[in-house]
């Protein structure tokens, strides 16, 4: 299997005119659920074409709620890795609906031993359907709940080594995590199986409410820059990618941020 590589950047159809122009392009990721394989963008569709790597990232599958996962769902994610011969698909460790109810956002789990059984119970029934592997992401979370059992090292190991999952590592969401909880993001990264990530996220944030958000409208913060360096010092992954979903700056702008995320992981320039 061979996944994305170099330095890419999320495709959205406000930016996909600045994304066809970057010359040194090797991947993408896109929000799979704004996909109709039915009728895909012409912006992806022309990327595929020119060899560039388009990774779906889904976002509704709900891989941490108690009821089991939709095969509706899993079914489309499936067709849209088919339709842009995606190398792999990623997901969030999180839950978006619960007693049939949507959330419309991405709700943190408790790290307990049950919520790794019913992430690995929805990750293996979504991987019964999907052709090709899935890499999951944990999300930022603005508190941790009462009741946790393992710390979020523990809990991601467990649910990486029972589901033999690969990692997508969003040091944004590393970065918020040890601000709005005290905690040492290095001491997080040193825990990790870094072999197992499959890609990087890369985004910006602001304070705001006496929190840290990670909020991808902001700039990438020379924080964030740091911690991805850390991680590349111990174990460079092979990909690594800027999110950025909405305030778009001036492509000037947008090009010194995918300048600065290939200075620090050593990957070669896309601009």
């Amino acid at each position: 299997m061979t996944g994305p590589h170099g330095v890419g950047i999320g495709w959205r159809p406000e930016i996909a005119g600045f994304v066809a122009d970057l010359p040194g392009l090797r991947f993408v990721e896109v929000v799979a659920e704004g996909v109709s394989p039915a009728d895909p963008p012409d912006g992806l569709v022309e990327l595929r074409r020119r060899g560039v790597t388009v990774v779906p990232h889904g976002v509704r599958l709900s891989l941490g709620g108690t009821e089991p996962v939709d095969p509706a769902r899993v079914g489309h994610l499936a067709a849209v890795a088919e339709l842009l011969a995606a190398p792999l698909v990623s997901e969030h460790i999180a839950f978006v609906r619960a007693g049939g109810l949507e959330a419309g956002h991405l709700l943190p789990l408790p790290r307990t031993r049950e919520a790794v059984d019913v992430v690995c119970a929805n990750v293996a029934r979504a991987r019964a359907d999907l052709p090709v592997p899935i890499a999951l992401e944990p999300i930022a979370a603005l508190f941790d709940w009462p009741d946790d059992e393992l710390d979020e090292a523990t809990f991601l190991t467990e649910i990486l080594d029972r589901t033999d999952a690969l990692l997508l590592l969003d040091i944004a969401n590393v970065h918020a995590n040890a601000r709005n909880r005290g905690t040492d993001p290095l001491a997080l990264l040193d825990r990790l199986p870094l072999d197992r990530v499959a890609y990087v996220h890369v985004a910006g944030g602001a304070d705001h409410g006496g929190f840290y958000h990670d909020t991808h409208t902001d700039p990438v913060g020379q924080d964030v820059l740091d911690l991805l360096a850390e991680v590349c010092a111990r174990h460079r992954p092979p990909a690594v990618m800027l999110e950025r979903d909405g305030h778009y700056p001036p492509a000037a702008d947008l090009r010194a941020e995918l300048d600065a995320i290939a200075t620090a992981s050593g990957l070669p320039v896309v601009t």
